[in-house]
């Protein structure tokens, strides 16, 4: 039987990526996004490709109740999780704390915070009664300093690695690993979404850097994944290699 990995925000970006990597070394593959179009194109393409199962699940990780059905209705093949990606997460707006829309604020905590804290919840009863699993949450090099303008996305990311620190201590009686992963500049939708569909500004983020590719993110996903039982890494950052931290880059 075929290990399962269940991803958050499969539709795009880092997630698909993982996706594709997963089901290339033999991964059945859980995958969750608000775009049903693009998961349904994801599990054709993978099942074709790979020849394992994709099970499509269409719902925000911001609705708590959207994410517990899901999650409870799970048949009894798809329930013995071995690894959770939460993926999902955006920033929004890039302005002076004091000018931010907060429904900007609103929707980054959502999702960045309380869906990884829904998802996780509703996934770990399929882990703790096995006392086995692997629970990695997408941090960012911007909940490792904070950046002018970064205010409330920066703040969530923080909250990604305090709770991965908080789940690695409480979860250690279950024998399950909690590994957080902080990607500096990568090359995805992300800018796109943060600056609102003003693509002249998404591309310009990018310039001047060979940037990380969602590919290289997921291949180092995948490789905290590998390691003996006995073995976690608590916490790793990742950034290409013009890029120093959050702030400091190297742009020729």
């Amino acid at each position: 039987m075929n290990k399962i990995v269940f991803i958050t925000g499969a539709s795009s970006g880092f997630g698909e990526a993982c996706a594709y990597r997963f089901a290339s070394e033999g991964y059945d593959v859980i995958a969750t996004g608000r775009r049903a179009g693009r998961l349904e194109a994801l599990q054709q393409r993978i099942q074709s490709t790979h020849g394992v199962r994709l099970l499509p699940l269409d719902f925000d990780v911001q609705d708590k109740a959207a994410v517990f059905a899901a999650v409870q209705g799970l048949s009894a093949d798809w329930q013995e999780i071995d690894v959770l990606i939460n993926n999902a997460g955006l920033a929004l707006g890039r302005d002076y704390f004091d000018q931010a829309n907060m429904d900007d604020w609103e929707t980054m905590i959502d999702t960045n915070v309380k869906g990884l804290l829904y998802v996780s919840r509703a996934v770990l009863p399929l882990m703790t009664s096995r006392n086995k699993g692997h629970i990695i949450n997408l941090g960012s090099t911007a909940g490792k300093e904070v950046y002018e303008k970064g205010n409330v996305y920066c703040a969530t990311k923080f909250s990604v690695g305090a709770l991965s620190q908080a789940m690695r201590i409480d979860l250690l009686r279950h024998g399950i690993k909690v590994t957080a992963i902080h990607p500096g500049a990568a090359e995805t939708e992300f800018s796109l979404v943060r600056f609102k569909g003003d693509a002249s500004t998404a591309t310009s983020v990018y310039t001047g850097i060979e940037a990380l590719s969602a590919k290289d993110v997921a291949d180092v996903i995948y490789y905290t994944s590998t390691l003996p039982a006995h073995v976690c890494i608590n916490d790793l950052v990742l950034t290409c290699t013009q890029q120093a931290n959050s702030m400091y880059f190297y742009k020729k």
